[in-house]
C-alpha cells in the first residue's frame, strides 16, 4: 500500500481512510476465553477488502471491569496503525444498557489523534429498534445508525443501516457477518464489515468504525455469558 497523502481537515494516522469505502473487523480469538470461559482484552485485525490488514485494534479494561460489569463494562480501545502508532480512541463510560432507562444511554466518544474528540455515538431510546445518532466533534447530528428488531437472534448477516439524520436514503452499513455455528456457539470472536461512501468526511469514517465497536458490546459480545 502506497503512503496516503497529507488531506487538508484530516487527523493525522487515519489518512488512508479516505482512500476507502469499506473496513472489515475481525476478533481475534482467544485461547484462554475458549478453554476457560473467563473473559479477556478483546483484540481485533482491521483490514480492507482485500485483505490486508491496516489497523489493530485492541481494548484497555481491568480484570474487575471486564467481570463485574461483563458487556456493559467502560472500555478504551486503542487503534494502532501498522507501525504500533496510537492513531485512534475510543472511550465508552459505564452507562445502565436497560431500555427502560432512557436517561442513561450508551454513548462512545471517538479520539483521533487520541486525546482530540472527532465525533460520538450516542444511543437514542427507541421500545423495539436499536438507533443510534452519529455526532461531529462539535457535538451536531450527522448520521443515523437503526438495527434490526431483536439484532442477536438468527444465523445469518445482521445490518445496521446508516442513513440521513432524516433517514430518508442509507449511506452505509455495519454489518455482524455470520461465522457459522460452531464460532457462534462457543467464541464471541465477530466478523464486521463497515461500508460508507468513498467521499465521507474522514472523521465521520473514523465515528461510523468506532459504532461497529459498541454495536458489538451491547449486542454480540455475549457468548460467554450464556
Amino acid at each position: 500500500m502506497s503512503a496516503p497523502p497529507e488531506l487538508p481537515n484530516c487527523p493525522p494516522g487515519v489518512e488512508y481512510l479516505s482512500q476507502i469505502d469499506q473496513l472489515i473487523i475481525h476478533q481475534q480469538t482467544e485461547l484462554l476465553e475458549v478453554i476457560t470461559g473467563y473473559e479477556t482484552n478483546n483484540k481485533y485485525e482491521i483490514k480492507n477488502s482485500m485483505g490486508q490488514r491496516v489497523y489493530f485494534a485492541a481494548e484497555e479494561t481491568s480484570c474487575c471491569n471486564r467481570f463485574f460489569c461483563g458487556t456493559a463494562r467502560s472500555f478504551a480501545i486503542v487503534i494502532s496503525d501498522n507501525r504500533g502508532q496510537e492513531v485512534i480512541r475510543l472511550l465508552r463510560p459505564l452507562r445502565c444498557s436497560c431500555c427502560l432507562t432512557p436517561c442513561c444511554l450508551q454513548k462512545l466518544e471517538v479520539q483521533a489523534p487520541p486525546g482530540i474528540p472527532v465525533g460520538y455515538v450516542v444511543q437514542n431510546w427507541h421500545p423495539f429498534l436499536p438507533k443510534f445518532t452519529i455526532k461531529n466533534e462539535r457535538y451536531e447530528n450527522v448520521l443515523r445508525i437503526t438495527g434490526p428488531f431483536l439484532p442477536f437472534c438468527g444465523c445469518g448477516d445482521v445490518n445496521f443501516l446508516v442513513t440521513s439524520i432524516d433517514e430518508s436514503y442509507e449511506v452505509g452499513r455495519i454489518s455482524k457477518q455470520w461465522s457459522g455455528l460452531v464460532t457462534e456457539m462457543f467464541t464471541d470472536a465477530d466478523i464486521f464489515g463497515v461500508q460508507f461512501p468513498l467521499n465521507l468526511d474522514v472523521k465521520m469514517k473514523a465515528v461510523m468504525l468506532g459504532a461497529c465497536f459498541l454495536i458489538d458490546f451491547m449486542f454480540f459480545e455475549h457468548s460467554n455469558e450464556n
